[in-house]
């Protein structure tokens, strides 16, 4: 990465990282994808079963592999046969451990913002899980609220959507269309202002473009 973009970055995470620090949130800055992986690592207590909601970034980052190889309890919805134990399996994730998801945007006052459809990741950001933690890029940090909704409806949706092959406006054209479809990816909203209770949601900013 170009020295101006990681000095940039830094400066920038760490004022991140104080932000989500007053809003209590638990954060960090990581300078690189190994040293945010051992930081993960070092976040989700041994004891603790551990599930997630479907992130890009987390699968870039190794986690999960790692995870497995460790000997943690795994809520794996993708092991499941058919769809009926699919959302069996994501339902057990909601009480377990310690949740791993990424955020559609992040502000640079600490504001999470995420959207949703099926919306067992924001039930679980929301409440659920014992700690929620959160791994994002550094290209998820946007200046404030609108440019985060705007991110996560006009970039974030419309890429998982053709991610997943979806019946919506944006698979058809790039764009939102604020679409009713049966599979909008759009059905959840969520802003998270602060972590209740304190440190309950913990974030690790990577300096590294992560997921979408």
């Amino acid at each position: 990465m170009n020295e101006a973009i990681v000095k940039r970055n830094a400066l920038l995470g760490q004022k991140v990282v104080e932000a989500l620090t007053r809003r209590h949130f638990e954060a960090y800055y990581a300078g690189s994808r190994e040293e945010a992986l051992a930081k993960a690592l070092e976040l989700i207590p041994k004891n603790h079963s551990v599930g997630w909601g479907g992130s890009v970034s987390v699968d870039e980052l190794g986690l999960k592999a790692v995870l497995e190889e460790r000997g943690y309890t795994l809520i794996d919805r993708s092991r499941a046969k058919n769809r009926e134990e699919s959302l069996e399996i994501m339902r057990q994730a909601l009480v377990c451990g310690t949740f791993l998801m990424s955020a559609n945007a992040i502000t640079e006052d600490g504001e999470l913002v995420n959207i949703d459809g099926n919306g067992n990741r924001l039930a679980a950001l929301c409440f659920g899980p014992q700690n929620v933690l959160v791994i994002a890029g550094m290209n998820k940090v946007v200046r404030d609220l609108d440019a985060a909704w705007s991110r996560a409806r006009n970039y974030a949706a419309p890429v998982n959507a053709q991610r997943f092959g979806l019946d919506t406006p944006c698979c058809k054209n790039g764009k939102c269309g604020d679409c009713l479809s049966e599979q909008t990816i759009c059905a959840q909203f969520v802003r998270t202002r602060v972590s209740k209770p304190v440190g309950r949601i913990k974030v690790i900013l990577v300096d590294e473009e992560l997921g979408f």
